[in-house]
């Protein structure tokens, strides 16, 4: 992949109209042109590079949302996971990645440092924000952070997850000496496992129904599930019913679960006894703080996780639905869009 995409050139007309791929229904997406808006205060002109499909967007794609996010009237871009190059101001021609999150930094989550529990936040791809399956896009600068020269475009779209995975790792307080499990080896598991082998952590054991995805947990290190573990921390990144129960059997007494994956019916449930018995502590996960995105490409640049070993699948802008589809068909494991490619 390209590392150093050609910048636009001097006396260039302004982008006003770009392509665009915007979701009006559960799995309808519609091939469109998206006005850009010249930036405002604190804004730049972003060009997308690449775009990474989450499994958020397989529920947005599958069943029109999220909980009580629904897809709004008129429908909306999707995608959170991107990178581009800097396109306007003095920062022109960087390439950098992009935090999809913009807290409001006035409520009082925000004063206290909580930036991704801003009740006030927008967000890419979410609600009347629309997200990066597009050409171009304005975006505030201060949500950018620099990529690695060493990270190529593809795998730039893979720091917000990991930052995703590093803020998990951090709610689930993991010393080196933990013996840990990971259950759900999607692109967010894999992220979680390789997070806790950067962070030096010795024991990690991988659980996953797809023999595709276990085999990448495997060769990244993870050991197989064992029934009796006796784990001091478990990270659910499937985020159904059975593999929370799946991690409350293998906790040991005192022991912690950090709930990242997302339930199909926002509806989760456990058995209390099992929890009781063990003073299990759960935890969840809300998305990441600013600074694990600089942790994130920081980790990438010094060569630390393999992010290339993930992408399975590229699809360029006119072939969207089909990213959709193999994404909520699970046949691979991290799915990117570049929309820049025919």
């Amino acid at each position: 992949m390209s590392r150093r995409p050609s910048e636009r050139t001097a006396g260039e007309m302004p982008i006003d109209r770009t392509p665009a791929a915007r979701l009006v229904g559960v799995r309808r997406l519609e091939q469109v042109e998206a006005p850009v808006p010249d930036p405002g205060p604190g804004e730049v002109l972003i060009r997308v590079l690449a775009m990474g499909l989450c499994g958020s967007d397989a529920h947005w794609f599958r069943e029109g949302g999220i909980g009580d996010a629904t897809i709004p009237q008129g429908g909306v871009i999707p995608g959170h996971e991107f990178c581009g190059v800097i396109e306007s101001g003095p920062r022109q021609g960087e390439r950098v990645a992009i935090d999809p999150a913009i807290p409001c930094l006035e409520c009082e989550e925000c004063a206290r440092g909580k930036l991704n529990l801003c009740l006030r936040m927008r967000f890419a791809g979410h609600g009347s924000t629309d997200g990066a399956l597009r050409r171009h896009l304005v975006w505030p600068e201060r949500c950018l952070v620099s990529l690695p020269d060493s990270v190529p475009d593809d795998e730039g779209a893979l720091l917000e997850p990991l930052g995703i995975a590093l803020h998990a790792t951090d709610l689930g307080d993991v010393g080196v000496s933990d013996a840990t499990g990971v259950i759900g080896c999607g692109p967010i598991g894999l992220l979680v496992i390789s997070a806790l082998f950067a962070q030096g952590v010795k024991t990690i054991l991988a659980a996953e129904l797809l023999d595709h995805r276990l085999a990448v947990a495997r060769e990244l290190g993870a050991e197989r599930w064992s029934d009796d573990s006796g784990l001091d921390v478990v990270f659910d990144c499937a985020g159904t019913d059975e593999s929370l129960h799946t991690a409350l059997e293998a906790l040991a007494p005192g022991g912690r679960v950090v709930m990242v994956g997302v339930p199909d019916g926002d509806r989760t449930s456990f058995v209390a006894s099992l929890a009781r018995r063990k003073e299990a502590s759960l935890l969840t996960c809300r998305r990441m703080l600013p600074e694990d995105l600089e942790r994130a490409a920081a980790l990438a640049g010094a060569g630390e996780v393999d992010l290339g070993a993930l992408i399975t699948h590229r699809f360029p802008m006119s072939s969207a639905h089909s990213a959709f589809e193999t994404l909520v068909a699970r046949t691979g494991i991290k799915v990117v869009v570049l929309p820049g490619h025919s």
